[in-house]
């Protein structure tokens, strides 16, 4: 008996790029790595809003300008939204209270020059794919993607900056290339994460994909506990929890084609426990 299974959902017409998903409240918030806007997706009536993160808001912006938004999380009733801190344009943290509607964002260019200290990265090394936010304590995940960099765990206490700590990960290879984690979610005490194959030495420019994996990890000891191929030639870059039985997990996963067309396609993963 197969452990998953992976089908295409829908697709959503007028986003470009997806880089993370998030399911709450009945809606799925969607941001995109080459726009300024988060985007909310009713599913059941079908209906996309899009909600501006800055003044006078834009879609498929250049790569050297865009503000690179990998990673969404939630903490409480608050998004976060973050950059991924790849280049000085993409250090920008939003946050987005569901309840107000109130939206504030932050620079987070001291931080992630923290982060760089601690984990001995060079400018162009470090990459935030994914962010966990848990027991107040932030858990950053950095795609190794560039040469001599590695994936690994930035861990991030509350209002403690000077404790940070930096936790190395070794992720299985495809096709003799390591995979790099482009996003993770906590479910209980368990970690689900995305990595991604890629044949590249950069975390600006893209490569040949050579598949994803779905990782399962335990949470306390970021022990990896079974990693499953997803796909053979996509980039999954986006997971969330869409529902939960007693049995099986179903998650939501998005696609990065890495082109301008305004559609994205939302896959359905179903996981046994």
């Amino acid at each position: 008996m197969e452990k998953f299974e992976l089908s295409n959902l829908f697709t959503i017409k007028g986003i470009a790029a997806p880089s993370g998903l998030l399911y709450s409240q009945n809606v799925l918030f969607v941001i995109s790595d080459s726009s300024q806007f988060l985007y909310q997706y009713d599913i059941k009536k079908k209906l996309l809003l899009k909600f501006p993160l800055v003044k006078e808001a834009k879609e498929n912006i250049i790569k050297e300008n865009k503000p690179d938004l990998e990673s969404i999380t939630q903490y409480g009733n608050q998004l976060i939204m973050l950059g991924s801190g790849s280049t000085n344009q993409r250090n920008t943290m939003f946050t987005l209270d569901l309840g107000s509607d109130t939206l504030q964002s932050q620079d987070l260019s001291i931080l992630y020059r923290k982060l760089k200290n601690v984990g001995s990265f060079s400018d162009d090394q470090l990459n935030i794919e994914g962010s966990i936010y848990a027991h107040q304590t932030m858990l950053l995940f950095q795609r190794g993607n560039s040469k001599n960099s590695r994936n690994g765990i930035f861990i991030v206490p509350n209002h403690q900056e000077d404790g940070i700590r930096f936790v190395p990960i070794s992720l299985p290879t495809l096709d003799d290339i390591e995979t790099t984690f482009t996003d993770a979610i906590l479910v209980g005490d368990t970690i689900y994460f995305l990595a991604c194959a890629e044949n590249t030495t950069s975390t600006y420019e893209d490569g040949e994909v050579l598949g994803t994996i779905l990782g399962v990890m335990h949470a306390p000891t970021f022990e990896i506990i079974e990693v499953h191929l997803l796909s053979e030639h996509k980039k999954f870059e986006g997971i969330t929890l869409y529902k939960e039985t007693e049995s099986e997990f179903t998650f939501l996963l998005c696609e990065d084609n890495d082109t301008e067309d305004l559609e994205a396609t939302i896959y359905k993963l179903n996981f046994k426990k």
